[in-house]
């Protein structure tokens, strides 16, 4: 059995990457069983946020890499969860369209980080999760500027 060093204990940032890494590991293994990864959940996702985009736009948004996004994308195409043009000025572009059974699936991914959510917040009443909701917000709005 570990037992994490109490010096550790006391730093956020280190909670922060185990208690992350532990609900990463937990959803990737739900998203797993439906042959799925987090980056297929994260490119539904922003496709029913923020519309259709351009393919190398989306791998921008996304933090992704551009040879790694086409995977993604033929991926979710093949599955039926997204739909693609190519644009008739430029071929070289490509537009990527959220499918109707990407809007289904993603609303079953939603649920299933929800749940895991729950389980890894359980001990939190509701009023502390919303807070600590709120305040890893802003942890990461001012992170990511």
């Amino acid at each position: 059995m570990s037992e994490t060093p109490p010096s550790l204990l006391g730093l956020t940032t280190y909670l922060m990457s185990k208690t992350g890494k532990t609900a990463r590991g937990r959803l990737a293994a739900r998203l797993a069983e439906r042959g799925l990864r987090l980056w297929h959940m994260a490119v539904l996702s922003a496709l029913a946020d923020f519309g259709p985009h351009v393919q190398r736009e989306l791998a921008s948004r996304l933090g992704i890499d551009r040879s790694d996004i086409v995977k993604i994308v033929d991926d979710l195409a093949v599955a039926g969860f997204v739909d693609r043009a190519r644009d008739v000025d430029d071929r070289r572009r490509v537009t990527v369209t959220l499918a109707p059974a990407g809007r289904e699936v993603l609303s079953e991914l939603q649920a299933e980080a929800l749940a895991v959510q729950k389980e890894l917040l359980a001990p939190l009443n509701r009023r502390e999760q919303d807070q600590l909701a709120a305040l890893l917000r802003r942890v990461h709005a001012h992170a990511c500027t």
